[in-house]
């Protein structure tokens, strides 16, 4: 073999890329009739939900339209309700006051108490009281309003008498709590707001303690490897990673105050008197306006409860899509600070 003309010959040319590389088409796979079958129910679900909140804004807003138009009174401003009058004159202001007010003592009340029983049951109770007393907070969501109210117009109102003197005499300067009527019987806004509170916490307690279990481990025992007490375990660690999730929890807790019916019903007197003083029994909301009332009512007189309805509802969902942007908020906050 020549070994000259081995050496000599020129090197392989090297593999010319093609002029049009080929591109694979991944083909989607077709569905199977299972997979089309649970689409179809899914997606069928969904727009169901949402055909029934149109339905229901529909009726009510037509409904109310017809009560509003024949109002001889501002409807936003008015104290009188009285429907039976000709021409008819009524009003949600008593109403707005007395939800709103009411709602927000029981937020005050409820939240601070439930996120403590939430703490306790998750990081500090020992399992032998933990698991009971987690249980006996699932059965105290699950009782029913007019239990609730039951209780609270027996029980709950002949013992608020001596909270109210005490308040009225130590704390009366506020106005708030200067009862005007001393020696009335408790079924005031307060004592309402007492038991929404109680009615609020154990939902408030069950989706906190959830929260409070999905905070990682891991950040846990690195901040007491740091010699941090469990109490700033919980205030660094626990409490902001789980602030989401406290916040949708206290929504949830504010739409059931903001709805309640039965136990408001059977607890307050029905008075179309706008007080400050909280412990008089004065003042009403939407939900037991429409109870108290709705049985006995002409039609026109149900137009004008199911107006007062239609403001329930859309303060309902300002409150519930307050709460979707702060929690959408926050997580992009959290997701940038990551």
């Amino acid at each position: 073999m020549d070994m000259t003309q081995t050496a000599d010959a020129p090197p392989p040319s090297p593999p010319q890329p093609s002029a049009k590389p080929e591109t694979e088409v991944r083909e989607r796979p077709a569905l199977r009739a299972g997979d089309r079958l649970f689409l179809g129910l899914s997606g069928g679900s969904g727009i169901l939900l949402l055909v029934l909140m149109a339905a229901i804004a529909g009726f009510l807003s037509y409904r109310a339209v017809n009560a509003i138009s024949q109002d001889h009174g501002n409807f936003f401003t008015t104290f009188e309700w009285n429907t039976d009058t000709t021409p008819p004159v009524f009003g949600i202001a008593v109403l707005a006051f007395g939800t709103i007010v009411s709602s927000i003592i029981a937020m005050a009340v409820a939240v601070p108490v439930s996120i403590g029983i939430a703490l306790f049951i998750t990081h500090y109770a020992h399992r032998r009281i933990a698991s009971p007393l987690a249980y006996v907070v699932d059965l105290l969501a699950a009782v029913p309003s007019i239990v609730y109210g039951l209780w609270g117009a027996l029980f709950l109102v002949p013992h608020m008498n001596g909270l109210d003197l005490w308040l009225d005499r130590y704390f009366g300067w506020t106005y708030v709590f200067d009862q005007s009527t001393p020696g009335s019987a408790a079924r005031s806004l307060f004592t309402v707001s007492i038991l929404l509170a109680i009615m609020i916490v154990p939902i408030i307690t069950n989706v906190s303690r959830e929260v409070f279990r999905q905070v990682p481990r891991a950040h846990q025992e690195a901040a007491l490897a740091l010699g941090a007490t469990r109490w700033e375990v919980v205030r660094l660690s626990v409490l902001p990673f789980a602030r989401s999730g406290i916040i949708s929890a206290s929504m949830l807790g504010l739409g059931r105050a903001l709805g309640e019916t039965m136990a408001v019903a059977t607890v307050l007197s029905s008075s179309s008197v706008l007080s400050l003083h909280l412990l008089d029994p004065e003042g009403g909301t939407f939900a037991q306006n429409i109870a108290s009332h709705f049985g006995e009512a002409t039609n026109f007189g149900r137009d004008a409860l199911i107006a007062g309805g239609l403001v329930l509802f859309v303060i309902t969902l300002i409150v519930n899509g307050a709460a979707r942007l702060i929690i959408a908020r926050r997580k992009e906050y959290s997701g940038a600070n990551a």
